[in-house]
């Protein structure tokens, strides 16, 4: 069984960061793309950024600069660092994890709420 699992979400003020984790199991981490996804209500669930095997990134026009995904293949989990935190930010956060770069996520965590105060 593959899960993800997410946290560090939570209530920040804008200009503010946070630091999301997803911890994945049942899978070989090390050659899987991690990407985290995000939802604001109302809107589209957006890729947010996305990290290959071999460390190569991609990021929104929204976070770049402002957001770093990273990951750590000796414990299996990826990272999403948000700084400089904007109210537009607000939204669930979902880590996702596939086969390919190009290929849809295959696997999903549960979500973690992110909210940005004003």
């Amino acid at each position: 069984q593959v899960q993800l699992v997410e946290s560090g979400g939570g209530l920040v003020q804008a200009g503010g960061s946070l630091r999301l984790s997803c911890a994945a199991s049942g899978v070989i981490f090390s050659i899987s793309t991690m990407g985290w996804y995000r939802q604001a209500l109302g809107k589209q669930r957006e890729l947010v950024a996305r990290i290959a095997r071999a460390g190569n990134t991609a990021y929104a026009d929204a976070v770049l600069g402002r957001f770093t995904i990273s990951r750590d293949n000796a414990k299996n989990t990826v990272y999403l660092q948000m700084d400089s935190l904007k109210p537009e930010d607000t939204a669930v956060y979902y880590c996702s994890l596939q086969s390919y770069w190009n290929e849809s996520p295959r696997y999903w965590g549960q979500g973690t709420q992110v909210t940005v105060s004003s």
